[in-house]
């Protein structure tokens, strides 16, 4: 356990993690002193009264005068106030470094542009189907500080870039970079690689690296290593196989679960899976019981979740992809025995929607377009679109067309807030429409 005793400790930004890092000092004797640059960020009403509090801009005095910074994720290491304290030799960590220096049991890690809650939360069921008591967090559900509190055997994090910029202490079991595609450009000003370096930092340290065989970017910087293992759509010591119309997850050679037995659908989640099934396994579950897990895991609410079955047709919301590259995901390699009813719209942020169509070709495509940017999203094929104000208008006229074998999709390549208050209310609203007309 590491001694923060008389160490002047600040710590950056509150919210849920900013909470869990106070509580973290405090149970161990020591009070920090807390800045936010909001003037009334949340959680603020839960800081116990004798925390120090700056809000408003960061006081570069306490900053200079720390012994150890905990910053936010969200506060990039380049900000001035920062990068001085940096250069002055104060320690500048985030809440995961914390946490690694107290974790006792295997930690396995996830990171990627996409895909990495859905990983981390299947690999997190293999783990509780093979018994284990097991935390999960980090960037998804509670703060990685939180999981401490718990008597653990195992934890599963999922990593954003942001929160390994300010991670040196994890020895992951197993690691993953699942893919790398252009995100968050603002925060690196060089470009795609200073984006991929902060990614590849999971590796460090790592006993296995799961590493994607379809996109270079998820190797480790000096190249694959004896700890690596792959997963691939095609290829990879993980990856697919189609045999007899069935589509199986292959295992070195061996053919381990058919897909018809998965709840999620798509060829995305299916390369999920893999990526989870292959930590799993160097982390040493049972494969049995993350099989099992895998037949009985429904999906993230609004991730390419299947919300109805019935008569033939399947109704799945996608309703977080509230961007073009996020249902370019969802129609990359989909599979539908009849027709695909897909519902686009809302608010499209002035993107660019034509690098959709490439996924739009062929006579079994219908699309339904609505809200702000309908006109716009009803041009990538005019010819098989209906333009609607609503998408309960869309989804009526959906309901009035479809036939044994067709996928109703809502997958809207846009933002909510043109018609609902979030993607969620746009995705439950979706799901109550599928069961009524379904």
């Amino acid at each position: 356990m590491h001694n923060y005793q008389d160490k002047n400790v600040v710590i950056i930004g509150l919210g849920l993690t900013g909470l869990s890092c106070v509580d973290f000092f405090l149970t161990r004797g020591v009070t920090p002193r807390v800045i936010d640059t909001r003037t009334t960020p949340p959680g603020l009403e839960q800081l116990p009264e004798q925390v120090e509090r700056h809000l408003g801009d960061l006081n570069a005095d306490w900053l200079m005068s720390a012994d150890l910074i905990v910053a936010s994720p969200g506060v990039a290491l380049a900000t001035p106030e920062l990068s001085r304290a940096a250069s002055a030799g104060v320690e500048i960590v985030g809440d995961i470094e914390l946490f690694c220096r107290e974790a006792k049991a295997p930690i396995i890690a996830i990171t990627g542009s996409n895909g990495k809650s859905t990983v981390t939360m299947l690999v997190g069921e293999m783990a509780k189907a093979a018994g284990l008591a097991v935390g999960v967090g980090g960037n998804i559900g509670l703060p990685a500080l939180t999981l401490l509190k718990e008597e653990c055997q195992f934890y599963v994090l999922e990593l954003s870039s942001f929160q390994l910029e300010t991670t040196q202490s994890l020895k992951a079991v197993a690691a993953t970079v699942l893919n790398v595609t252009e995100d968050h450009m603002d925060r690196y000003p060089l470009g795609m690689q200073q984006y991929r370096a902060a990614k590849l930092q999971i590796y460090e340290n790592a006993n296995v690296c799961v590493v994607n065989a379809d996109d270079a970017l998820t190797m480790p910087v000096r190249g694959a290593d004896t700890r690596c293992i792959s997963f691939g759509i095609d290829v990879g010591d993980y990856h697919l196989s189609t045999q007899q119309g069935s589509t199986w997850l292959r295992v070195r050679g061996e053919n381990v679960l058919n897909t018809n037995e998965m709840k999620i659908v798509g060829r995305h989640n299916y390369t999920n899976a893999l990526a989870a099934l292959a930590l799993a396994d160097a982390a040493e579950l049972p494969r049995a019981s993350s099989l099992k897990a895998l037949t009985s895991f429904t999906g993230l609410e609004h991730r390419f979740q299947l919300v109805w079955d019935a008569n033939g047709v399947r109704w799945i919301n996608d309703s977080k992809a509230t961007n073009v590259g996020s249902t370019e995901a969802a129609l990359n390699g989909i599979q539908v025995e009849g027709v695909l009813h897909l519902l686009l719209g809302g608010d499209g942020k002035s993107a660019d929607f034509s690098s959709l169509k490439q996924y739009l070709t062929g006579d079994n495509v219908r699309l339904y377009c609505f809200g702000h940017d309908g006109e716009a999203l009803a041009l990538l094929r005019p010819e098989v679109s209906e333009l609607t104000e609503t998408m309960e208008q869309a989804m009526r006229i959906v309901a009035s067309r479809i036939h044994k074998g067709d996928m109703v999709l809502l997958s809207p390549a846009c933002a909510s807030l043109d018609q609902f208050r979030n993607f969620e209310q746009r995705g439950h609203e979706f799901a109550r429409l599928a069961q009524e007309l379904g």
